[in-house]
């Protein structure tokens, strides 16, 4: 990945996490109270943030289910509610572990 590119993506992430909070301060002079209005307002960064992450999460190893196997872990420790540090070393744990059982399987192991 180039340079160029990361600072585009970081670009991409600031802009949709942050004007979908900016533009209602802008447009609207009250208080928003259409429940729907502000959960769409609250949710749309992590939606955004989850389609850029999940394509690249599936081919970053090499194998997709090592990829399946660290995301599902990583998942179900950010479900629950645990912190950035402990979900990302499982996962990458997880997909490391996954890998290297697939490749001993592969030469014979079992």
């Amino acid at each position: 990945m180039t340079t160029g590119r990361l600072l585009l993506f970081i670009l991409v992430l600031a802009l949709t996490a942050y004007l979908p909070r900016m533009i209602p301060l802008a447009v609207f002079r009250r208080r928003i109270t259409n429940r729907f209005v502000q959960s769409f307002l609250l949710y749309m960064p992590y939606a955004i943030l989850g389609a850029m992450i999940l394509p690249d999460m599936l081919f970053s190893t090499g194998s997709v289910i090592s990829a399946v196997a660290g995301g599902a872990v990583a998942f179900w420790l950010a479900y629950r509610r645990k912190g950035l540090l402990p979900v990302a070393l499982a996962a990458t744990a997880t997909a490391f572990l996954v890998e290297r059982l697939m490749a001993w399987l592969a030469i014979g192991g079992l």
